[in-house]
């Protein structure tokens, strides 16, 4: 059924009796030609694309929990391309292009609101950083705008501009950028993916990578084994333990990042905004709650919870920036697994072992990138070469001393 506005109106005539789920509930096949690892966001835009861009439909995606379980369902939705390096910018600005005509592309409302992304800065240096990160923007076609203080005030007027340890002296905008609404980007990329025929296999957890002569033939599932012709990783935060299956160690370690909603307001904040001076986002609900996140927990963890110190962290952190929401109560938290690079940067490449591929290693990009990640992954699984905006993510980039150091502060994980 493709949705429209003719089918809410005849549907709704009827009783709204006609609907059918999103995608179907099938036992895997004895063996498919790819198998996708891990249903989240990246996995299942890599299904969709695989069947849409390249007509691969015997596909199955295997989901060790639900759909919308994991990390694409347990971040803050922001979406944006304001990056600084070549590697990174022309990628991450693929990615806002498909965001802009995703909902069309796959018949779902996926709430795409380019409300605009604001990074402070509250320093001469930051402001040097962000001029030369709004210059490299506009060099690859990037909308870029540095605002002043004067202007930021006319735009936000309720943040600390007074506040001696942090002034705010302006901010690099990107209005292009904004929020999507994190579960409905997993319900559409399924319901698409399972139109084209690809089986999406719900609470099957991979126990095993089974290899015969140096090849891999198929998974051990809580279902069973199921046999592939590729093997595509796509398992977030838990992409080392899967690689593991296979004896590979990944460059990653695995940290809880926190992300928080608070009571509904009233419509006060209309972008996404970050603080400079301490990494703190936030952007406000359709419903009126805040939207906010910061640092990861700093130690490695599987757990899908945070911390305490961390939520004070985050807490100063935002009533710096905006000293009105002190008193705002804070509805509920949830942590999501960071699979953290150890230069901030992602892994979209084959590995050594035949027929295995990995996505992997998105740290705090890996919402924003959904779909630039399923089409280039996509590409490769179907093609056997990397796509060209994805050629700087190989896995073996740390060894030959090839970086994409975003940020430029060293090889830990936890530092970016």
């Amino acid at each position: 059924m493709r949705y429209s506005a003719l089918s809410i109106l005849l549907n709704g005539l009827r009783g709204n009796k006609g609907w059918a789920p999103h995608w179907r509930a099938p036992e895997p096949k004895p063996h498919y030609d790819v198998i996708i690892v891990g249903g989240g966001g990246h996995g299942l835009s890599t299904a969709y694309y695989l069947a849409k861009e390249f007509g691969i439909t015997n596909v199955a995606v295997l989901e060790k929990g639900y759909i919308g379980g994991g990390n694409v369902g347990r971040n803050t939705t922001i979406i944006r391309s304001n990056y600084l390096l070549p590697g990174n910018n022309p990628f991450y600005e693929l990615s806002m292009k498909l965001w802009e005509g995703l909902e069309q592309d796959f018949n779902f409302n996926a709430m795409v609101s380019q409300r605009g992304v604001l990074n402070l800065y509250h320093s001469d240096a930051q402001r040097d950083a962000y001029t030369r990160r709004g210059n490299a923007m506009m060099l690859h076609g990037v909308d870029a705008e540095l605002l002043d203080r004067a202007a930021v005030r006319a735009k936000l007027p309720f943040l600390d501009y007074d506040n001696a340890r942090f002034p705010i002296q302006g901010g690099l905008l990107q209005k292009r950028g904004g929020t999507v609404r994190h579960d409905a980007v997993a319900w559409g990329y399924a319901r698409g993916a399972d139109m084209r025929g690809v089986d999406i296999i719900q609470h099957c957890e991979v126990t095993g990578i089974r290899r015969e002569n140096g090849k891999v033939i198929g998974v051990e599932t809580t279902k069973g084994f199921i046999g592939c012709g590729k093997l595509a990783l796509a398992a977030a935060g838990n992409s080392s333990r899967v690689a593991e299956m296979a004896d590979i160690k990944l460059p990653l370690e695995s940290h809880v990042l926190q992300a928080f909603v608070s009571e509904g307001l009233k419509p006060f904040i209309d972008c996404v905004v970050t603080f400079g001076a301490g990494h703190f986002y936030v952007s406000q609900s359709d419903k009126g709650g805040l939207v906010f996140g910061g640092d990861i927990d700093g130690y490695n963890s599987y757990a899908q919870r945070g911390n305490l110190s961390m939520v004070e962290h985050v807490a100063e952190a935002g009533k710096a920036m905006i000293p009105g929401i002190s008193r705002v109560r804070v509805l509920r938290s949830w942590g999501g697994i960071m699979d953290m690079s150890m230069d901030g940067s992602p892994i979209i490449d084959r590995t050594h072992i035949d027929n295995l591929y990995l996505n992997a290693g998105w740290c705090y990009g890996g919402f924003k990138a959904t779909p630039a990640s399923g089409l280039c992954f996509a590409h490769l699984l179907a093609r056997g070469t990397p796509h060209e905006t994805a050629r700087a993510f190989r896995l073996d980039r740390f060894a030959r001393g090839h970086i994409l150091d975003e940020k430029g502060q060293g090889a830990q994980p936890n530092l970016h």
